[in-house]
């Protein structure tokens, strides 16, 4: 299916003004509107990589991202309370509004993308949890690691050690511990849902906060923005070949703007993606929300998207269902 003109069926931003609205504060992709007790959360069609917003939109993606949490925040909330209350809109989530953690809990259960490359470099260590030798890229760790990374408000997301999060007092060790039980609880249901679908979850974050005393998961799970799976079907045989494992995630992305020179490394200039990779990327989403969920995409209902979330979300707050 052709997108024919990307630019006119994409969310690249949003400009809205909701009843009760304090403020709002524009992410990477996702703009948050804050209503008092509960955040409203507009999931844009933009994408960034490597700590960027990259200037085209992404058509459908933000309603890829929106359904692929919703799907999982469901299938998890026997784990740990969740944030999520509503989803009024293809592209929009309410919940529970919670004071943030400033970390991302990344867990990896085989060794790809950033863990790889740090391997690759001669590194043992990441994040103070040492990564067995003789290993080679998509090979599957012994047990699952977490390797944690600060949540920046602006700039680079840094790698941090358990150790020095409990020494910079970022979090109690009571609150770290159980941080890291969720964690690991979450990716083992994520891994055995994926395995169903024919998938292997390979690594994802979580991010997580506080209401009332009690550590809430809030953000996106299992999304491809936060995570990478690869195709389970012949991966035992790729590992034994040496060949690359066929994924499901955004590293292609990170990939070709690598291939024209670009990791967001100072004074390198951002390619401009065209038209045909833009509906590329799109049709790699929509692949693996299918793929993720066992559900069928719907493209329906997308223009005008800014009106139609207006509308859903009106209803909403009013106290209709959208």
């Amino acid at each position: 299916m052709s997108l024919y003109n990307p630019r006119q069926i994409s969310l690249p931003d949003s400009d809205f003004t909701f009843p009760k609205q304090h403020s709002v504060y524009n992410g990477k992709v996702r703009d948050v509107y804050d209503l008092g007790d509960q955040l409203l959360v507009v999931v844009t069609d933009r994408i960034s990589a490597f700590d960027h917003i990259l200037p085209r939109a992404i058509p459908y993606k933000g309603q890829v991202l929106n359904g692929v949490a919703a799907h999982f925040l469901e299938a998890t909330k026997d784990i740990c309370p969740n944030w999520l209350v509503a989803t009024p809109d293809p592209n929009v989530s309410v919940g529970v509004k919670c004071e943030p953690i400033r970390l991302e809990m990344v867990v990896r259960g085989y060794l790809a993308g950033h863990a790889w490359r740090e391997y690759k470099s001669g590194k043992r260590t990441l994040c103070g949890v040492s990564m067995p030798e003789g290993m080679k890229e998509s090979d599957r760790f012994p047990s699952p690691i977490i390797t944690p990374a600060t949540k920046a408000e602006e700039g680079h997301d840094e790698d941090i050690s358990r150790e020095e999060i409990l020494s910079r007092e970022i979090v109690s060790k009571e609150i770290y511990e159980q941080l890291e039980q969720y964690s690991l609880a979450l990716f083992e249901r994520g891994t055995s849902m994926a395995r169903e679908q024919g998938l292997i979850l390979v690594d994802t974050k979580y991010e997580f906060g506080m209401h009332n005393g009690e550590i809430y998961l809030i953000d996106e799970i299992h999304t491809p923005d936060s995570s990478r799976y690869f195709i389970l079907d012949g991966y035992a045989e790729r590992q034994a070949s040496g060949e690359k494992q066929q994924q499901l995630s955004k590293e292609f992305v990170r990939e070709w703007l690598m291939s024209h020179g670009f990791q967001g490394k100072e004074g390198q200039l951002m390619p401009m993606m065209p038209d045909a990779f833009v509906e590329v990327v799109s049709e790699r989403y929509i692949e693996l929300y299918e793929k993720v969920t066992g559900k069928v995409f719907d493209r329906s209902n997308t223009v005008p998207i800014r009106e139609r979330i207006e509308q859903n979300v009106l209803a909403f707050l009013k106290g209709f269902k959208a």
